[in-house]
């Protein structure tokens, strides 16, 4: 198998650390970044990019598979299919303690429409009707410069 035919492990990385974050007890995060090809709630992107809460709690129909992560989560009090690229996944990590994986980021198809820069953020809950939403810790900023991606915990 010649190495472009070689398939990627980061989906494999993906499930690995969500399970790792489940077993022990941690909400796990996912930092995507976003272009036409990711489905997601445009209005909670910020500056190309949404933190996602994909802990068996917040999302109904969770499928980690090779190619995308799907799931339906409601955002605001309204529930909404998602729908991700696996290459398009920046970082996985555990809301609580920052714990997690880093990847390359993608280039990014341009005709993204601009989001508005205000608002609380992303707010991910489960998919039972009456739960109230939940506000996650801010998002991981993106790495200046173009260097190695890093996570930060912000409080």
């Amino acid at each position: 198998m010649a190495r472009d035919d070689t398939p990627s492990t980061r989906p494999y990385l993906i499930r690995a650390l969500h399970e790792w974050c489940t077993d022990h007890g941690f909400t796990p995060y996912v930092a995507v970044a976003v272009d036409a090809t990711v489905q997601v709630p445009r209005e909670f992107v910020k500056d190309n990019e949404i933190v996602l809460n994909i802990s068996y709690d917040a999302t109904s129909n969770l499928q980690l598979g090779n190619e995308y992560i799907e799931f339906k989560a409601r955002f605001g009090g309204v529930a909404r299919e998602v729908i991700v690229p696996i290459d398009h996944v920046v970082a996985i990590y555990a809301r609580e303690n920052g714990q997690g994986m880093a990847f390359p980021a993608p280039v990014l198809q341009s005709d993204v429409p601009a989001s508005p820069a205000s608002g609380p953020g992303l707010q991910v809950v489960s998919s039972d009707p009456g739960a109230e939403p939940d506000a996650p810790d801010a998002p991981p900023p993106a790495s200046p410069g173009g260097g190695r991606p890093a996570l930060k915990r912000v409080k």
